[in-house]
């Protein structure tokens, strides 16, 4: 829990510092690459991380990471220009790429099927806790402390958590030291980097039909070809190609990219809705899109008692149900709404995607053994963060294309191009269900635990 914090934390806590730091760094035009630098790092080492752990335990891998995003927090804390924050956040990004997976991983290991259910509850209370005091803590130190503080705040924290890891958490299971899989893990980072660059950066940092979008995305789509070739013949890859041919690893990769993408819609056209069409302060917006984030872990800290009634694909039907149900009323939302049917809705959807995302990740954990968890669960959290990287660059594409980049829209030109995105998510939540429809009947067997 202490070291899902650190990420957790990192998730929300900077967004109301943004001109805080860009006041005392300049800058401010590039600001949004303290996002996105620090997403593309995590997400493309999610997987090697994932394949670590399996090969060497997952005590190292999971200290590392904390060690390496406590290190970029404390350089962030140190950086006195906006470059050189940027390349800090991307060290940051490398060290939470491996925090965030092995965290699940561990809990997958240390608890059966029947256990997890409770210990869900108590990692969704971290997110839950995180996406309200993240803003406060962010608008406080920076308000009347130092934004520097946002970043420094981590180090107590990571020596907390690497600490209890150290002396607490032991490891027993049988381990085979292979060689590492170099060519593929070089391969899969610059491939799968450029593709989600490309994402990120399409229509903003340059237009999506220019050389270096173009350049991006074919050189990466190549890149990733080469991975796969060399990924057959590995004796031991670093992302095995037997995970694209598990129904229910298929199935839960599926419904995480889904999921990425109508969090990343929701959490950054909501508040733009609030405050651009309906006239509330940026408060208030962020207080409605935290209806998505409060269901979400409601809903999550009892999906447990759900699945070992009726099962993982029944329970994850049921969440992809109440997540369209949910985004189909946000396309009743117009100018004329009211706060509360726009937070209502945010809500029912994320009740919806507490009772699908964590379902489906242990249901794919528990029919993989011990070897293979750290990389199921990777792959997993990898989808995630495609779909966000997916779901960034194609609502922002929609919006922009409909407002005929405006920069500061009326509210009548705003309301119909946000709309576009609340039906994009519509639809991403509909082929939700299909992949959970998908999902193996009845409840996967839990292999033995070998941790202690």
């Amino acid at each position: 829990m202490l070291s899902t914090s650190l990420v957790a934390l990192d998730s929300t806590v900077i967004a109301t510092a943004v001109l805080t730091i860009t006041d005392q760094l300049g800058g401010f035009a590039q600001f949004p690459w303290l996002f996105s630098i620090y997403l593309l790092a995590q997400a493309v080492t999610v997987p090697i991380y994932g394949k670590l752990a399996d090969m060497v335990g997952r005590k190292p891998v999971m200290l590392f990471g904390i060690a390496v995003f406590a290190l970029g927090s404390l350089l962030c804390g140190l950086a006195t220009s906006m470059l050189g924050l940027i390349v800090f956040r991307a060290v940051q990004g490398i060290g939470a790429g491996a925090v965030s997976p092995i965290a699940m991983t561990i809990a997958g290991d240390v608890y059966t099927v029947q256990e997890r259910a409770k210990v869900q509850a108590y990692l969704a209370s971290v997110w839950a806790t995180s996406s309200v005091v993240g803003p406060l803590l962010g608008g406080v130190f920076s308000e009347y402390v130092s934004w520097r503080w946002i970043f420094l705040v981590n180090l107590p924290l990571a020596a907390v958590a690497g600490w209890m890891i150290l002396r607490k958490f032991t490891e027993s299971a049988p381990r085979q030291r292979h060689r590492i899989d170099y060519l593929g893990a070089g391969l899969l980072t610059v491939g799968a980097g450029a593709l989600i660059l490309a994402l990120l950066e399409g229509g903003q940092a340059w237009a999506w039909g220019s050389a270096s979008s173009l350049g991006l995305f074919g050189g990466g789509a190549v890149i990733l070809v080469a991975f796969a070739l060399v990924e057959r013949r590995a004796a031991n890859p670093i992302l095995p190609l037997w995970v694209f041919t598990r129904r229910v690893v298929v199935a839960s990769s599926l419904v995480s990219l889904m999921v990425g993408a109508i969090l990343l819609g929701l959490t950054s056209y909501v508040p733009t809705f609030a405050q651009g069409v309906l006239g509330t302060g940026a408060l208030v917006a962020g207080l409605t899109v935290g209806a998505l984030t409060l269901g979400w872990p409601l809903a999550a800290s009892q999906a447990g008692k759900v699945y070992l009634r009726i099962g993982f694909r029944s329970t994850a039907l049921i969440g992809t149900v109440l997540a369209t149900v949910g985004a189909a009323s946000l396309l009743l939302v117009d100018a004329g709404s009211g706060l509360l049917q726009l937070a209502v809705g945010c809500f029912i959807v994320g009740t919806g995607m507490g009772l699908v995302a964590t379902p489906t990740l242990i249901a794919a954990q528990s029919e993989s053994e011990w070897s293979e968890r750290g990389v199921v669960t990777a792959t997993n959290m990898f989808a995630r963060s495609l779909g966000s990287a997916v779901g960034v660059a194609v609502f922002g594409a929609v919006v922009n294309a409909r407002l005929g980049g405006v920069d500061h829209p009326a509210a009548a030109d705003l309301a119909p191009a946000v709309h576009l995105v609340f039906v994009g998510v519509a639809a991403s939540a509909v082929v939700m269900i299909g992949a959970a429809a998908v999902m193996p009947r009845g409840r996967a067997a839990d292999p033995e635990t070998h941790s202690a």
